[in-house]
């Protein structure tokens, strides 16, 4: 379940179906709620980003409103973002899409302290909007976080801590008359070539100071999260949020009144050793040393048996990754997970053929299988330029290997 938890990191994190919270966000502007809250009209809305911590679940950060009124002394926070670990199969859940987060409210200085303690610095935006729509929101806010409709169906893309916001806050802004349209937000900004930014790319962003939560999130995402998002779709990671709402605007005003950093404290180091990327090619050297050293100087049937273990060993390895791959793409709610061409290299049936190729004597079967695999690996690696997915950098020497022992087994089964 190690990799199972790594590929949670999608992080690479942060795409999916339709949320199904526990109330529908229309509902909770009804006329049955009090539209009207006892809220003075110095009470104001900010949004609070908590920027991403060491934690695998705080790699993107966070969002949260905070709303305080100076006429009641009312200082309250409200994060869609929190999760139970010890939920009944948290992991596979996670994986499929079926995954339930809920509102959770705090006083704001509860919050401060929190974030302290955790080192991860707290950025504050008081949003410009009418007195109404903040009661309205703050109606809304107090709602949803009734027991009955605090949980929602969680989707690290479509449906999040961040996103969330978005959407109370553009039924707020519906709600009091102010703005029918909500919030008007501007293209987010291209990349360092730049050209507009996949999901992929907004997400790897986050991930590239830690090497192996960079290599699941990229292993675990398909083809749609190589499409450009939305404005709107590019407000799913907290960070991104905040500078979409810097740009926005509201009946053509700026949406931010003021920004302020509530505390700060010094970032961590930018980037870390590849390990992935480097155990990768040195997995590829040792295979390729170990087969020519056995070739020229060895034929102990012992060692040899070690190597055919060795290669089931890998082809298991890989067969597992790509269960895991393609339970993702046909039993997870999560579309971003969809269409993932990693499979064309990690195949499911490796688990099966893992016995087989563990064994010195193959039969005729299973060589054709190894040939096949050999070829189709190679391929992939040679010709992945023309696939809209982007191979990650450790996954070349990682095909590079399974193509080069599935070859030899195919054409010398003795090695």
């Amino acid at each position: 379940m190690r990799f199972a938890r790594l590929l949670l990191l999608l992080v690479l994190a942060a795409s999916g179906a339709a949320a199904q919270p526990g109330r529908n966000l229309d509902a909770l502007l009804a006329p049955e709620a009090d539209p009207t809250p006892a809220l003075s009209d110095s009470a104001r809305v900010s949004l609070l980003t908590m920027l991403p911590g060491e934690e695998v679940y705080s790699a993107w950060g966070h969002s949260a409103f905070r709303i305080q009124d100076p006429a009641t002394g009312l200082d309250k926070t409200y994060n869609y973002g929190t999760f139970d670990f010890n939920q009944p199969g948290f992991v596979v859940r996670f994986l499929r899409g079926h995954l339930d987060y809920i509102l959770d409210t705090a006083p704001f200085e509860n919050e401060v302290y929190k974030y302290q303690l955790f080192e991860r610095p707290m950025i504050e935006q008081v949003l410009d909007v009418s007195p109404q729509t903040v009661r309205d929101l703050y109606a809304a806010l107090e709602e949803n976080a009734k027991p009955e409709n605090r949980a929602y169906r969680y989707d690290f893309v479509r449906d999040n801590c961040s996103t969330r916001l978005v959407d109370m806050l553009d039924l707020a802004l519906a709600a009091s008359g102010e703005a029918s349209s909500g919030v008007a937000l501007a293209p987010p900004a291209p990349g360092p070539d730049g050209e507009p930014r996949t999901f992929r790319d907004m997400l790897n962003a986050y991930t590239e100071a830690s090497p192996w939560l960079h290599l699941g999130t990229n292993l675990g995402i398909g083809v749609p999260a190589d499409e450009v998002p939305t404005p709107r779709e590019a407000t799913f990671l907290p960070l991104d949020l905040m500078r979409a709402f810097d740009d926005a605007t509201v009946d053509g005003r700026p949406l931010v009144a003021a920004r302020d950093t509530v505390f700060w404290v010094p970032p961590p180091p930018e980037a870390s050793f590849p390990w992935p990327l480097a155990l990768a090619w040195a997995l590829l050297a040792i295979a390729l040393g170990a087969t020519l050293w056995m070739r020229r100087h060895l034929r102990s049937d012992r060692l040899r048996r070690w190597g055919a273990r060795a290669d089931g060993v890998l082809f298991a390895l890989a067969g597992l990754a790509g269960v895991v791959l393609l339970l993702m793409w046909f039993a997870s709610d999560h579309s971003v997970t969809e269409a993932n061409l990693e499979l064309l290299w990690l195949w499911p049936t490796h688990l099966l053929a893992a016995f087989g190729l563990a064994r010195l004597g193959l039969s005729g079967l299973w060589r054709g299988y190894a040939a096949l695999a050999a070829v189709a690996t190679l391929a992939v690696v040679l010709l992945w330029w023309l696939w809209p997915e982007p191979m990650h950098a450790a996954g070349i020497p990682l095909a590079l290997l399974l193509a080069f022992r599935a070859g030899v087994r195919a054409f010398r089964p003795d090695l």
